[in-house]
Order: structure tokens, then C-alpha cells, then sequence
């Protein structure tokens, strides 16, 4: 019996498969603001958003080693603002999607024992809209 060969993993976690899932999302956007749905729009711009906020880089605790002499933390030298983004997996971005649903659907049954059955019924199409993603 041989071993595998080694390389990329192929299974629905790949980075690969989230970025297709992001450019997925980034044209279905485009398509609802041209066809104005303002309903898609707003999910599919807070869906995008919140995954853009999770790849970003935490701060270190510690503070720089070597730094500028006029401002406290900062760094000096080439490459100095660079820093490589997280990357996330398919898996990833489907619990942020699923994050963002069940967010919706929680919300829409506050308003709708508050009375504000218009903003329920545009949170659950949000939520519907978002939903669709975690099947793909």
C-alpha cells in the first residue's frame, strides 16, 4: 500500500473553496445592487464585511522590539506596515455565514414580538439570502 502524496488538501476546507465562496458572494452582490434588492444587498455587504474582519491580523501583545524613536510601538524599515493576512477555510467562512443567519433570525423574532413585523420579515430575507451560501 503506497502513501498518499503529499499536497494541498482537496476536501471542502480548502482555501481555494473560500475564496470560490467569497467571488461567489462579491458577484451575487453586484447583481443585487443592480437589480436593486436592497434586502440581499445589506446581508451580502455585512456577510462580506464580517469575513474580511475575521481574516484580519490580531496585534501583538508585546511591543515592538525595535521601533521609531517619535512614535511609541511603531515600526521602521522596509516591509515594517506589512503583515500576511489569516487565511481562512471554506469551513470557516460557512460559521461566520451561519453566525450571521441564526444573528438575523434571533433578531427578527425580537422585532416581531416587538411589533416591527416589516424589519422581522427583511431580517428573515436577509437570512434567507445568507442561507443559500451555506449549501454551496
Amino acid at each position: 500500500m503506497t502513501a498518499p502524496a503529499a499536497g494541498p488538501p482537496t476536501g471542502p476546507e480548502t482555501t481555494e473553496d473560500a475564496q470560490a465562496l467569497r467571488s461567489l458572494m462579491r458577484a451575487d452582490l453586484r447583481a443585487a445592487m443592480k437589480a436593486r434588492r436592497p434586502e440581499a444587498v445589506s446581508a451580502l455587504r455585512t456577510a462580506l464585511a464580517a469575513i474580511d474582519n475575521a481574516e484580519a491580523v490580531e496585534t501583538p501583545a508585546a511591543p515592538a522590539e525595535e521601533g521609531s524613536a517619535h512614535v511609541a510601538g511603531a515600526r521602521a524599515g522596509v516591509g515594517s506596515a506589512e503583515a500576511a493576512r489569516r487565511v481562512l477555510t471554506a469551513d470557516d467562512v460557512r460559521a461566520l455565514l451561519r453566525a450571521q443567519v441564526a444573528e438575523r433570525r434571533t433578531e427578527a423574532e425580537v422585532y416581531e414580538k416587538g411589533g416591527h413585523g416589516e424589519a422581522a420579515a427583511r431580517l428573515r430575507h436577509e437570512a434567507d439570502t445568507l442561507d443559500t451560501y451555506l449549501t454551496r
